[in-house]
């Protein structure tokens, strides 16, 4: 039968053709377990993940290999990206059991979801060996089965949660950069050594503190190497090797849209023509590659195409020359270090732009006859549902982005992606994860989709002043605050009328994204900055305790939390601009205001006589009859001011 022929996941769809009786999580699969009396093999991956196309092609396509798993298991597909709890609890097995993890992720489970035997990828004749060991095992001694899953369940429970301390103070942030000054690598950028994924919120915080040398070094050293892609924009997951030269080539929507706004910060803070170029190249593959036609944005492409990693992406010095001619060939292999050798597999090369072309224009034409030769190739695969959180980061960056560089495009897209959200991913008040083609998913929101969702619609707010998307923030900040809390000042990872699994999820340390636990902090704090309330204010800084206990000696975990409480140590800054609509002067105050890298800044922009909501705008009116701005902190203003250099000297001062 086949079960996943009307998933919402493009993952799952993948292998709705397989010869494996494959089950959606679900009660289902788990009744049929007990039925027949056999364990869960659970299968989690996602669909940009080039081991899980592997392991399907050798495995899941096989006809004896399902016939092994469908004689002797129930046998569940997953997508993590649908459910992250799911993936959280029984990839905190996974490690427990091996000391490793990744995906796929192989877990054999008693017929109530208790872990036994976890693993990731598993070749094939290892894998059918698996089979018939964890079925021999299963049917000749049970007890030893029954008693090693009881054990792992309750060895995960009585693990104790990550211990928090006070707010974080000035000394905790200074412990922090001497702790990621620790790992930095001077030479080539990043931190620790290879596999080297993208620190966007490391880099985020080191900018909100001013630390320019590993910010700056890092954010070159990516933008030059092959994790950038040269000719269409966008970022590749991580570079495999230490110095930013071969990605594993899935682009993620998460990472571009953290990159995205780190890249607009860069330049605010003086990142110049590269951060600027990049910034852009960024925000249009984003529009250009992952929107959908409904306004959101789709998760990743794939890293294969014809079945290859990397083939859509990579170049031989023969093949330059075949669309450039001989003379441009060789310009653009020596500017892209397009080597007989290879950088890659084959004696193919990933391309990197280790220094600025002498001649601009050369360049550009160049890379525009690479890219439409490029697109002749076959894609890689798009993975198009819509994730609520990963859309939050893209509207916040796509909005702050749209400002710095005077992009109204961009921040209709913005836009477009939070109606999006509001009209498909909110039912009954509450969040869903996942849209596909306007169709919700049956997956309840975690607590980073109300986190990222709810900074992307303050971030909107801020840029366009329409009150409707901070007062949907503030129901979804109230629905974590009241359904995710754990009662000592953090946040559980999923709301306390959520599915039970046999471990609640409650990681507060950043992996790829930020946290759900400082995600929220975040926008708490902003959402308290515009309002005024000390629930929302007091809860954010006691989320954000655990960052206390990280940062002397694991900064690089806590990274969105280091920039939030930078942030809340600042104040933060906010500003109030009132003014007409149709004013020059409103919108020059307000784009002043935006662009000012106070750490977290927040800005509420109103009409004289407007409803004074929110309460930052209360009693602020024009100065003189001209638009004025309002520099505050915890609500107390200074004087305001009417122009721009006086707005300026005050942020900066």
């Amino acid at each position: 039968m086949n079960r996943l022929k009307d998933a919402t996941s493009p993952y799952l769809l993948q292998h709705a053709g397989n010869p494996v009786d494959w089950f959606p999580w679900g009660e289902e699969a788990f009744a049929e377990a007990r039925r027949r009396d056999v364990p869960l093999l659970i299968s989690v991956g996602y669909s940009a993940c080039h081991w899980c196309h592997v392991m399907a092609h050798e495995s899941f396509e096989d006809q004896e290999t399902a016939e092994l798993m469908n004689a002797h298991f129930v046998n569940v597909k997953v997508d993590r990206e649908e459910r992250p709890d799911v993936d959280a609890v029984y990839m905190n097995a996974t490690q427990a059991m091996t000391q490793q993890g990744g995906w796929p992720m192989t877990v054999f489970a008693t017929p109530d979801g208790h872990p036994f035997y976890c693993g990731t990828y598993f070749p094939r004749p290892q894998f059918r060996r698996l089979l018939q060991e964890v079925h021999r095992v299963w049917t000749g001694d049970r007890e030893t089965v029954l008693a090693q899953g009881a054990k792992v369940v309750e060895a995960l429970n009585a693990q104790a949660s990550l211990p928090s301390g006070p707010l974080p103070s000035e000394e905790t942030l200074r412990q922090a950069v001497a702790n990621l000054r620790e790992s930095f690598d001077a030479a080539h950028g990043g931190f620790g050594a290879a596999p080297k994924f993208p620190p966007s919120m490391v880099l985020e915080f080191l900018l909100r503190s001013g630390e320019r040398e590993m910010s700056g070094k890092t954010l070159e050293a990516m933008a030059r190497g092959g994790m950038y892609d040269q000719l269409g924009g966008g970022f590749a997951r991580y570079s495999v090797d230490n110095m930013w030269v071969v990605p594993h080539f899935e682009k993620m929507l998460y990472d571009n849209a953290l990159l995205l706004r780190v890249y607009t910060h860069w330049w605010r803070e003086g990142g110049g023509e590269l951060a600027r170029r990049v910034a852009l190249e960024t925000a249009g593959w984003m529009l250009r590659e992952l929107r959908t036609p409904e306004g959101g944005f789709a998760s990743a492409l794939d890293a294969d195409s014809e079945g290859e990693e990397g083939k859509f992406y990579v170049w031989t010095p023969d093949e330059l020359r075949e669309v450039l001619g001989d003379d441009d060939g060789r310009w653009a292999a020596g500017l892209f270090e397009v080597t007989p050798q290879g950088t890659f597999e084959h004696g193919r090369s990933v391309l990197q732009l280790l220094r600025d072309p002498e001649d601009p224009e050369r360049y550009a034409g160049v890379r525009a006859r690479l890219l439409a030769a490029r697109e002749r190739r076959v894609r890689p695969g798009r993975d198009d549902k819509v994730v609520a959180a990963w859309n939050g980061l893209a509207i916040a960056a796509l909005a702050e982005t749209g400002v710095a560089f005077d992009r109204p495009d961009l921040v209709e897209a913005a836009t477009a992606a939070a109606e999006l959200l509001e009209r498909v991913h909110i039912d009954g008040g509450r969040l869903l994860r996942t849209s596909k083609g306007g169709r919700p998913g049956g997956n309840a929101g975690v607590l980073e989709d109300y986190g990222d969702v709810a900074e992307g619609l303050i971030t909107l707010y801020g840029v366009t002043g329409e009150t409707k998307w901070l007062r949907l923030a503030g129901s979804l900040l109230d629905t974590v605050l009241d359904k995710f809390a754990d009662g000592t000042g953090g946040f559980y990872d999923t709301a306390d009328d959520a599915e039970r699994l046999f471990q609640r999820p409650q990681d507060p340390t950043d992996n790829a994204t930020p946290s759900g636990q400082y995600a929220a902090a975040g926008a708490l704090l902003s959402y308290a900055a515009l309002t005024g309330s000390a629930r929302h204010r007091v809860a954010a800084q006691a989320a954000l305790g655990t960052v206390s206990v990280l940062a002397p000696g694991h900064a690089r975990f806590a990274g969105w939390g280091l920039a939030v409480a930078r942030a809340a140590l600042s104040g933060p800054v906010e500003v109030a601009v009132v003014g007409p609509d149709d004013d020059p002067r409103t919108r020059e105050l307000h784009r002043a205001a935006l662009l000012s890298g106070a750490p977290g800044l927040v800005v509420a922009l109103g009409r004289p006589g407007g409803d004074g909501y929110p309460a930052l705008l209360e009693g602020r009116d024009l100065v003189g009859g001209a638009p004025a701005a309002y520099v505050c902190r915890d609500f107390t203003c200074r004087m305001p001011v009417t122009t721009v250099e006086e707005l300026e000297a005050q942020l900066t001062g």
